[in-house]
């Protein structure tokens, strides 16, 4: 009987500590910016919302992020290992003359900011595309 007892002490504490590894987002603060001569784009979300930049001087408009589209930047989020960001290779190189903008993702979490070497606009690393993707859907929104 102590020995049934243990074990679902220890299954109970184990489910308990693997429900505590979710992502806190809401002190999250991800940026998305694509700047060259011409181009300048700025997209920062933080706790479900959104604030876009679509011009050096445009002003920044802030939306609600809806609870499907959170789940999948969430979700994205989560695959990262935020401390490879800043190792991350780019698989072009059209930024070195002028043939794309110059992307960058920055990444403020507990204080601590996680932010990539720059990449062409458009072809981010593997490693983070989908998360790119998603942040610059609300520019074509």
């Amino acid at each position: 009987m102590k020995i049934v007892s243990l074990l679902l002490l220890v299954m109970f504490i184990g489910t308990g500590c693997s429900s505590q590894k979710k992502t806190d987002m809401t002190s999250t603060i991800i940026e998305y910016s694509a700047v060259s001569r011409g181009y300048y784009k700025n997209i920062v979300i933080q706790n479900q919302s959104v604030l876009v930049t679509n011009g050096r001087d445009a002003q920044t408009v802030e939306n609600k992020i809806d609870d499907e589209k959170w789940k999948q930047i969430v979700g994205e989020f989560e695959k990262i290992n935020l401390e490879s960001i800043p190792t991350l290779k780019a698989p072009t190189e059209k930024r070195f003359y002028d043939g794309a903008a110059i992307g960058n993702l920055k990444i403020t979490q507990n204080q601590k900011t996680y932010e990539t070497q720059g990449f062409d606009n458009g072809f981010p690393p593997k490693e983070i595309e989908k998360l790119v993707n998603l942040l610059t859907d609300f520019v074509k929104e």
